[in-house]
């Protein structure tokens, strides 16, 4: 009998596949991988691809299960609302049960989450509330505490806390895992995963408790949680801070049993980033920013093994959600993760330069429609004036605004009839101080080498420099 979707070679025919009632019967079953590309030895590496659910995340699987379990026990009703705080992908998928089944949903969401998830969100009608991500549990703005606090004071309002909820962990147990063994013939060694909510590692270990205790569950975790120093110490230390999204935290959740973890790893944010760009490069897996971590990590334990071992890590979500951050030369950049070779000059603060074709500009003989437009694509307030690799000039929003604020036929005109021609310049060997004074004027300084225009440094490219400086 030929595979789904593969044409018969004796009736040349495509078997039927079926037809699912709705997008949540597409939820599990995603497909596995061998890694290639990457130095494993003496260890063969594959993925889970959890990023094909119709959400793009693992925490598909737990959100169905999770209002699945709420319905069943009447916590959830027609017209309830769900509340959850999470960290993106557990609420993109709670989102996406809601949207099918009917429910009303607000989330709590940390500051630190990438905007695409959030764009994402607000896409599929959530009330979302941004809190900070910098404060722990007790603090009121805490998300865990903020969600309880929030579902107090709603009427129908029911909090479905990940964190706590057995129906998590119970999702993967049930299907994850059994999936992993089915996939993997039976003959698997160790599985890498990360703890957000402890769902998946909870879940996979009571699995492979049962079917195969030897399977090692190995953490990968990011550099900064207090979770790989718990599991390596069995004391809950200080947490520190970290750009990687969805995995980590200060304390061990309520649902999470750690205790059949063998091993941990504690992976550095710019290690996490680096290592999902380049599985995107090497085997053209998209993957977000704890896939990073998961498969960083999963390497170093395949790397420490004396003899061949099967492992299994996840691609836990789809990196189109990262697109803005680390998969964005400039903001890797920005953020210290890409490094330039320092010059010791002023060209140590230009993230984007001209000669790379990464600034924005326009031609002095360019409409204002035009300056306006990649302004807006741009999001940016101005735009240098180039001819011929030379600056002739900056336009920003007021010239802008002045041109046109009597007569929108304005935007017609040639941008050399608003930009502003007196020029704030800089060799590339001024000071700091040289470049703060022209700031403090509420100006821009215009980097020019024997006249050709380099880039040009804002407020925001002072600070980030300065940033980048602290140790």
């Amino acid at each position: 009998m030929p595979s789904p979707g593969k044409v018969s070679r004796e009736t040349g025919e495509v078997p039927a596949l079926p037809v699912p009632s709705n997008v949540l019967e597409l939820i599990g079953n995603t497909p596995m991988v061998e890694l290639q590309g990457f130095d494993s030895s003496p260890c063969r590496l594959f993925l889970k691809l959890e990023c094909n659910n119709p959400g793009g995340s693992i925490k598909d699987r737990m959100a169905l299960a999770m209002v699945t379990a709420a319905e069943q026990s009447g916590d959830l009703r027609p017209g309830s609302t769900i509340v959850e705080a999470t960290a993106g992908n557990t609420g993109i998928g709670l989102a996406l049960v809601a949207a099918v089944k009917g429910y009303r949903l607000i989330l709590v969401i940390p500051d630190k989450m990438s905007t695409e998830k959030i764009a994402h969100l607000r896409a599929l009608g959530v009330d979302i509330r941004i809190t900070r991500s910098d404060v722990g549990p007790g603090h009121p703005d805490y998300y865990q505490d903020m969600a309880a606090r929030i579902t107090a004071n709603t009427p129908g309002a029911y909090n479905i806390n990940q964190f706590s909820n057995p129906a998590n962990p119970r999702a993967h147990e049930e299907t994850t895992g059994p999936e992993i063994w089915e996939q993997m013939g039976h003959e698997v060694d160790a599985v890498v995963c990360g703890v957000g909510s402890g769902g998946t590692m909870t879940g996979l270990s009571r699995y492979f408790a049962r079917v195969a205790p030897k399977v090692e569950m190995i953490l990968a975790d990011p550099e900064g949680s207090a979770l790989a120093p718990y599991v390596q110490t069995g004391k809950l230390g200080p947490s520190g801070s970290y750009a990687v999204e969805g995995i980590g935290g200060s304390c061990v959740p309520k649902i999470a049993d750690l205790s059949r973890v063998r091993e941990a790893f504690a992976i550095g944010d710019a290690e996490s980033f680096l290592t999902a760009r380049e599985l995107l490069r090497k085997s053209g897996i998209l993957a977000g920013s704890s896939t990073g971590t998961l498969v960083a990590a999963a390497l170093r334990y395949c790397r420490k093994q004396s003899a061949p071992k099967r492992v299994v890590t996840f691609v836990c979500d789809s990196g189109n959600k990262y697109l803005s951050k680390l998969f964005n030369d400039y903001w890797m950049i920005d953020q210290g993760y890409l490094k330039r070779p320092a010059t010791g000059t002023l060209r140590d603060l230009l993230t984007r330069r001209y000669e790379e074709g990464a600034v924005i500009t326009v031609g002095p003989d360019d409409t204002l429609l035009t300056a306006f437009q990649r302004m807006r694509i741009a999001d940016v307030s101005q735009v240098p004036v180039v001819e011929e690799g030379r600056a002739v000039g900056i336009l920003d929003e007021s010239d802008l605004l002045l041109a046109v604020h009597d007569d929108e036929s304005h935007f017609r005109q040639p941008v050399r009839t608003a930009m502003t021609s007196r020029l704030e310049t800089v060799p590339p060997t001024a000071s700091l101080e040289d470049v703060r004074r022209i700031l403090d004027q509420g100006l821009v300084a215009l980097v020019v080498e024997d006249d050709h225009f380099l880039g040009l440094i804002t407020r925001s490219d002072l600070l980030g420099h300065l940033r980048r400086r602290l140790k």
